[in-house]
């Protein structure tokens, strides 16, 4: 009976039935209730709040600069470091679900505009808890943090995430536009460094290669492709709810412009650093 009762266990199987009523327990409880949706716009504020104190502390530990900044600079500095965590995560979080994952691929049945998931709705929660957060922040410290044209751009990227993430209409192409956040740890990045005292640093010169190159990719091309996704998949688009379609035509119009017209001050920005380095 002992030796039974000793009958040794295979860890791989051990390991397959914890994972399976991990995902029972996932799928039936933590992910059937509604309210989860609003629980991941709560984390996305806790995100906020995490990693503004986080930044803090590791940029008075290890930056001695730091200390002697003027208070609002020391509001920004934090505040950047918040929005470059949740550009990191949402980079990656876009990136999987758009081009790694099968949620929109073309071999699945239905239209591609009407695709969503646990996951997909989850990460734009945290994204919308984000733009709260940061939107927030403006609007207190208006404009040190941010001009009319962040408030806009804040607003326009909040509507379409509030109502994809709700209705679940339009995520691709949510997905698409947050993949543009790939240039805001570069953005930060040349701002850090500018106010380090590193503006002639080889890095300085070495991140503003990297802001041109990204930009166009990400904030150009991606959302040329975006516009011809719609447009040979119009079929599909003219399914949504009419307030979809507005959005649809709207915002990426909108959002390109406004990246037109960033793109060419990064153009010249760099083409003045390249010959200021030239001149020395």
């Amino acid at each position: 009976m002992d030796q039974i009762m000793d009958f040794p266990v295979d860890p791989i199987m051990a390991a397959k039935a914890y994972k399976y009523k991990a995902e029972i327990l996932i799928n039936e409880y933590l992910l059937a209730d509604s309210y989860v949706l609003y629980t991941s716009v709560l984390a996305g504020l806790l995100m906020c709040k995490l990693s503004y104190d986080f930044t803090h502390i590791i940029s008075s530990v290890y930056f001695k600069g730091y200390a002697s900044l003027a208070k609002m600079k020391k509001i920004e500095w934090n505040n950047r470091g918040m929005s470059t965590v949740h550009a990191i995560f949402i980079t990656m979080m876009s990136v999987y679900l758009v081009f790694l994952s099968d949620l929109f691929s073309d071999q699945l049945e239905g239209p591609v505009t009407f695709r969503s998931s646990h996951l997909s709705n989850l990460t734009l929660g945290v994204s919308v808890g984000y733009f709260i957060a940061d939107l927030a922040m403006i609007f207190w410290f208006y404009p040190s943090l941010g001009g009319m044209e962040y408030v806009f751009h804040h607003i326009l990227c909040l509507v379409c995430a509030v109502y994809s993430m709700l209705s679940g209409e339009g995520q691709l192409y949510a997905y698409m536009f947050l993949i543009s956040e790939t240039t805001t740890p570069g953005i930060n990045l040349r701002w850090f460094l500018d106010v380090a005292g590193k503006k002639n640093s080889k890095a300085y010169i070495a991140n503003g290669v990297a802001m041109f190159v990204t930009w166009l990719m990400v904030r150009i091309v991606l959302f040329v492709y975006l516009f011809y996704h719609i447009l040979t998949n119009y079929d599909q688009v003219k399914q949504m709810d009419t307030f979809a379609c507005v959005l649809i035509s709207v915002a990426p119009t909108i959002l390109f412009t406004m990246n037109i017209i960033w793109f060419s001050k990064i153009v010249k920005g760099l083409k003045k650093t390249l010959a200021k380095r030239h001149t020395e």
